[in-house]
């Protein structure tokens, strides 16, 4: 009689641990608030309830992800952290040494996703040897975006180098179009700066200058034309430029009152949200020169207290780097995805452009981490740097001075 009734006691146990467990909690902190990026995060929503978990959101507008961050680190002081951060390249050892971060090794060691990641995707991964983070997908940033019919009406091709570019720029600006839509924000600034350095730095002299930080790079006569050609660039930008979020300047391309956009891939998604086709009304090709620059978006677990928050992170890790995932976010995001085995047959010619300049320049050694969009140097370093191009875009600061505050800008920062 006892045992029956310990083992209906037990029976009874178990049943509520298992609905604790079926019932997977996260509140979740990401800076995915356009159009194009919340189409994307509501298919990770769904797919998550779709699995029986309850999702909390926590968008956070503006910066490129530093309103984010300033958002983590109060939640984090607090003792509160969320289940799962939207974190990146450096960030996330960042995270991991101040002993916040969540180690997800059983749920990536179960999926096999060493199998299934490009080595280099999987190095931001881990921390430590251990799996602490989830990618989501690959974005290339040194892209540029123009209106299809913009460019026809003026007898313009996409341009090939970055003289093309300005020679293009001069006519449309002489049409009354503008040539580049453009918002004043600092990484916005750092987006186009990193892009004219990978075309005239090329790859190793970009790699030298913001991963190595070579300070005999930083100044050379190389970096002193990139800074010449940014001052070019601040020439064909409209007079209403500063603070306009990136997907305004999308926007402006979209409907033709501007011809190009230099931008990460994300604005391809702001495209196809929009319904327009690309090769028909918008165009797009990598910035002039070789190499190509990542950025992977990515989800922390962080430490946090609960069974039903644990699950919640291990439902959400599975998901996240999930085939099935992978596939419809990177098609509503414009991105590619993360793993190497999703098939791209329902993938648009941008898309294809991407993934084969990525295996391209993964075999040459020109796959290159962002600089500016936080993949390849940690905050303080990256934050220096930007500094310096925005306050040399904002102002008649030569070319020379930028250089030289540009180096001292590095050696303070550590």
């Amino acid at each position: 009689m006892k045992r029956s009734a310990f083992a209906a006691v037990s029976t009874i146990a178990l049943i509520s641990a298992s609905a604790v467990v079926a019932e997977p909690q996260a509140e979740v902190l990401h800076w995915w608030t356009s159009g194009g990026e919340a189409k994307s995060v509501a298919v990770l929503q769904q797919e998550f309830a779709d699995n029986g978990g309850t999702w909390t959101d926590m968008p956070v507008a503006g910066g490129g992800g530093d309103a984010a961050m300033t958002a983590l680190r109060a939640r984090v002081l607090s003792g509160n952290a969320p289940t799962a951060v939207q974190l990146k390249g450096p960030a996330i050892q960042e995270w991991y040494e101040e002993g916040v971060l969540a180690d997800i090794s059983s749920v990536a060691e179960a999926e096999g996703w060493a199998d299934v990641l490009p080595a280099s995707i999987a190095g931001h991964m881990k921390c430590d040897g251990s799996w602490c983070a989830a990618p989501v997908n690959v974005h290339r940033v040194d892209w540029i975006w123009a209106n299809a019919d913009v460019l026809e009406s003026n007898g313009i091709a996409m341009p090939t180098t970055w003289d093309e570019f300005n020679a293009a720029a001069e006519k449309l600006a002489a049409a009354g179009v503008i040539p580049l839509a453009h918002g004043g924000q600092a990484w916005q600034d750092a987006t186009v700066f990193e892009a004219v350095a990978l075309g005239i730095l090329g790859a190793e002299g970009f790699h030298k200058a913001f991963v190595e930080l070579d300070e005999a790079t930083l100044t050379s006569d190389a970096m002193v034309a990139v800074f010449d050609q940014m001052r070019t660039m601040r020439g064909f930008v409209d007079a209403n430029f500063s603070g306009r979020d990136w997907n305004l300047a999308t926007a402006m391309v979209m409907n033709g009152e501007a011809a190009f956009q230099i931008m990460g891939d994300w604005a391809k998604g702001e495209f196809m949200a929009a319904g327009k086709v690309p090769g028909e009304d918008f165009l797009c090709a990598s910035t002039p020169g070789d190499g190509f620059l990542y950025n992977v978006d990515s989800f922390a677990m962080f430490e946090v207290d609960g069974e039903d928050k644990k699950a919640g992170q291990e439902l959400l890790a599975e998901l996240i780097v999930g085939p099935s995932f992978q596939e419809v976010f990177n098609l509503n995001k414009g991105s590619i995805p993360a793993r190497t085995d999703v098939s791209l047959d329902a993938f648009d010619s941008c898309a294809l452009l991407s993934a084969a300049d990525m295996q391209a320049s993964s075999e040459n050694g020109s796959l290159l981490p962002s600089y500016a969009h936080g993949m390849a140097l940690r905050g303080a370093q990256s934050g220096a740097i930007t500094d310096v191009v925005t306050a040399h875009f904002n102002s008649d600061m030569s070319s020379a001075d930028a250089v030289a505050q540009l180096a001292q800008a590095v050696a303070n920062s550590y």
